[in-house]
C-alpha cells in the first residue's frame, strides 16, 4: 500500500524567520531533502514585481522537486500577491481556489486539489485561517460546506495549513462533525511533546541509575476513525525560534497514520516564522 509523506509549511513568503534576508534557495534545499509526496503550503508568493528571486514561488519549489503545482492567490497588492500552494509529486486532476475572506482586512482562501495517488483520488484542501476567532468558526463552516457538497464519503481528504487556533477549540468541529483525525493524535508515537519528554527521561535514567519517579506511561494510538483525537493536543511551531503557539495542523480521512513529527532546530528555526509538520500515511 502506498506511503504517503505529506508535508504542512507556512514559509513566510521566502523570507527568514526575522524577515531580514530572503530564505527561499535554502528553504528550496531543505524540502528537497525530506522527499515529499505532498506539501501544503502558505504565505506563497505567486508574484513579486520587486525581487524577481522572489516571485513564482510555487513553480520555483515545483520545479527543483519536479512536482505538480496549485496556487491560490489570496492576498493582492499593488506589486505583490500571495496565497496557498499544493505541489504534488503525484498529478494534479483539479484545483480551485475558494475566497473565505471574513473582512477586508484578511484575504484567506481555501485551496481544494484533487490527486491521484494510484487508484485513488485523494482530496487536498490548505487552509490558512483568520486571525478572529469568529471568522475562523464561519470560514471552517465554508469548509464543511464545500466538503459536504464536493468530497464523496469514501474519498481520502487531507486538510492542513496555519489554522491559527492556538487554543484548539475549532478540534471538534473537525472531529465530530467532519470525522477527521489530526496526525498527531494519531500517530504510534503520540503527541511531540510526549516523545521528546520520554526520550529526555530515558536519557536521565541512563545516567543516573538511582532515579527513581513515576514513569511515562504509553503514548495514545489511535485508529483511522480517531475517536479521540481531540484529547492530544497539536504540536508547537510558532515561532519557530522558540515554538509556543499551535498554529497548524494535518487532518486526514482515510489513511493510517505511521509517522507525525515537527521539524525545529537547524536549518528550519531560520527559514520561516513557522515550523514545518511532516506526517508519513497509509492508504489502505
Amino acid at each position: 500500500m502506498p506511503v504517503v509523506r505529506v508535508i504542512s509549511y507556512n514559509i513566510h513568503k521566502g523570507r527568514s524567520a526575522s524577515g531580514g534576508h530572503e530564505s527561499l534557495s535554502d528553504l528550496r534545499l531543505g524540502l528537497y531533502g525530506l522527499r515529499p509526496d505532498l506539501l501544503f503550503l502558505q504565505e506563497v508568493q505567486g508574484r513579486n514585481q520587486r525581487q524577481g528571486s522572489l516571485d513564482a514561488q510555487h513553480e520555483s519549489l515545483a520545479a527543483a522537486m519536479h512536482m505538480d503545482a496549485a496556487y491560490g492567490r489570496n492576498a493582492i497588492r499593488t506589486a505583490t500577491d500571495h496565497g496557498n500552494a499544493l505541489l504534488s509529486r503525484f498529478p494534479i486532476l483539479y484545483h480551485e481556489n475558494q475566497d473565505i475572506s471574513d473582512h477586508r482586512l484578511e484575504q484567506r482562501g481555501l485551496l481544494h486539489g484533487v490527486v491521484q495517488v494510484e487508484q485513488s483520488r485523494v482530496h487536498c484542501i490548505v487552509v490558512h485561517l483568520g486571525l478572529l476567532a469568529g471568522g475562523r468558526t464561519r470560514q471552517v463552516q465554508a469548509l464543511a460546506d464545500r466538503i459536504a457538497r464536493l468530497v464523496p464519503d469514501n474519498e481520502p481528504l487531507l486538510i492542513a495549513g496555519d489554522f491559527n487556533d492556538w487554543n484548539n477549540r475549532l478540534a471538534p468541529l473537525f472531529v465530530q462533525q467532519l470525522g477527521l483525525v489530526e496526525v498527531f493524535a494519531a500517530a504510534p508515537q503520540g503527541a511531540d511533546e510526549i516523545y521528546r519528554l520520554r526520550h529526555r527521561v530515558a536519557q536521565l535514567r541512563s545516567r543516573m541509575p538511582w532515579l527513581s519517579g513515576p514513569q511515562i506511561g504509553p503514548s495514545p494510538v489511535l485508529s483511522m476513525s480517531g475517536n479521540a483525537a481531540r484529547l492530544t493536543p497539536p504540536p508547537r511551531t510558532f515561532p519557530s525560534v522558540f515554538p509556543w503557539l499551535r498554529l497548524d495542523r494535518i487532518y486526514q480521512r482515510g489513511f493510517a497514520v505511521r509517522r507525525a513529527r515537527v521539524l525545529h532546530g537547524a536549518p528550519w528555526k531560520k527559514l520561516s516564522d513557522h515550523a514545518p509538520l511532516v506526517a508519513d500515511l497509509e492508504l489502505p
